[in-house]
C-alpha cells in the first residue's frame, strides 16, 4: 500500500521531471536560427558588371525566380529603378519588379506577398532615413525579413547598405548642426542613429568609406556601441554575408574596426582608446563576425 509520503515524493519527482523537460524545450526554442538567405551590401558608387554578376550568382536565381527593387530611399524612384534594372537584366533573364511602397501601398497584400517570395531584393541608394520612414513598423519591414529568412538575397547600395544595420547611421552630427560627408570631429555622443532594418545584428555599416574618408564617423559609431563590429565599405565594393561569414567582392577595400580597449570619454566629449582591432580586406578575403 502506498502511503502519503511515497505519494508526495512521487509528486515532487514528477514535477521536477516536467520542469526539466520544459527547460530543455525552452533552451532548444531559444537557440538562434540564422536566416537561410544572404546579404549583398554594396558601398555605393559605380557597380561593375563583374560585381552585378557576383550578386546574381549569390542569389542563385532559378528560371521561375524574380527580383524586386525597392526605390523608396531616392527622390527619383523611376530613374533609380531603370538604372539597376538595366544592370540586372544584362546578367539575368529573370523578371524584375519595381515596388515603390509609398502611402497605402505599404499594406498592398499582393505586393507584400510578392516581396516575401522574391529571390533577390535590391534596395537603392538615396537617403536611408527616408527609406526607414516608409518601412519601419509596417508589413514591408516584416516581408523583407521573411524573404531573408526563407532564403532570399537582400542587397542594397549606399543608403541601401546603411539600412542593413539595427542601429543605422544617418550621417548627421549631433554636436554640430552642419552636415559634412566626413565628420571633422572625433567625439562621443556626436553621431546620430536611427532604427534600421536590423538584418545585421551587432554590426554597423558605413558606405562610400575610403572615397569619402569616413574614419571619424565609423570610430564615433564604435564609441557609441563598443561591443559591435563597425564595417566601412568602399565604393564599387561589397560584402557578402552568409550567416556569420563575410566575403569581400569588388574593386576596392573594406575596413573593419572592433574591440576597443580602455575606451574613455573625457572633457568636451573627446574619445580616447588604448587599442582596437583594425582590419583591411580586399576582393576574395573572408572573415567571420563575432
Amino acid at each position: 500500500m502506498v502511503n502519503r509520503i511515497d505519494l508526495y515524493l512521487r509528486y515532487v519527482l514528477l514535477v521536477g521531471l516536467l520542469c526539466a523537460v520544459n527547460i530543455g524545450i525552452c533552451q532548444v526554442k531559444s537557440k538562434p536560427v540564422l536566416p537561410k538567405g544572404s546579404l549583398f551590401i554594396i558601398g555605393g558608387g559605380d557597380r561593375s558588371p563583374e560585381l552585378i554578376r557576383e550578386l546574381i550568382q549569390t542569389a542563385k536565381l532559378g528560371t521561375a525566380d524574380y527580383i524586386v527593387v525597392l526605390p523608396m530611399a531616392t527622390e527619383e524612384p523611376e530613374a533609380s529603378f531603370e538604372a539597376i534594372k538595366a544592370q540586372l537584366s544584362a546578367a539575368a533573364k529573370n523578371k524584375i519588379y519595381n515596388f515603390n511602397f509609398q502611402g497605402e501601398r505599404v499594406n498592398d497584400k499582393k505586393w507584400l506577398d510578392s516581396l516575401e517570395n522574391a529571390k533577390l531584393v535590391f534596395i537603392t541608394g538615396g537617403d536611408q532615413s527616408k527609406f526607414m520612414k516608409v518601412v519601419l513598423n509596417t508589413p514591408v519591414y516584416a516581408a523583407i525579413h521573411k524573404a531573408y529568412e526563407k532564403g532570399a538575397t537582400i542587397s542594397g547600395t549606399s543608403a541601401g547598405a546603411a539600412v542593413m544595420s539595427r542601429h543605422m547611421i544617418t550621417g548627421n552630427q549631433l554636436l554640430d548642426t552642419s552636415y559634412r560627408e566626413t565628420f571633422n570631429k572625433l567625439r562621443a555622443d556626436n553621431i546620430e542613429f536611427e532604427s534600421g532594418m536590423g538584418l545585421l545584428d551587432s554590426v554597423i555599416i558605413d558606405q562610400h568609406f575610403l572615397k569619402r574618408s569616413r574614419y571619424n564617423r565609423l570610430l564615433s559609431a564604435l564609441a557609441a556601441y563598443p561591443s559591435y563590429e563597425c564595417i566601412g565599405i568602399d565604393e564599387g565594393t561589397a560584402i557578402i554575408v552568409h550567416g556569420k561569414k563575410i566575403t569581400v567582392a569588388g574593386v576596392s577595400q573594406v575596413v573593419r574596426i572592433a574591440d576597443p580597449k580602455e575606451l574613455k570619454v573625457g572633457a568636451n566629449h573627446l574619445i580616447t582608446v588604448e587599442d582596437l582591432r583594425f582590419s583591411l580586406y580586399g576582393a576574395g578575403d573572408q572573415f567571420n563576425l563575432k
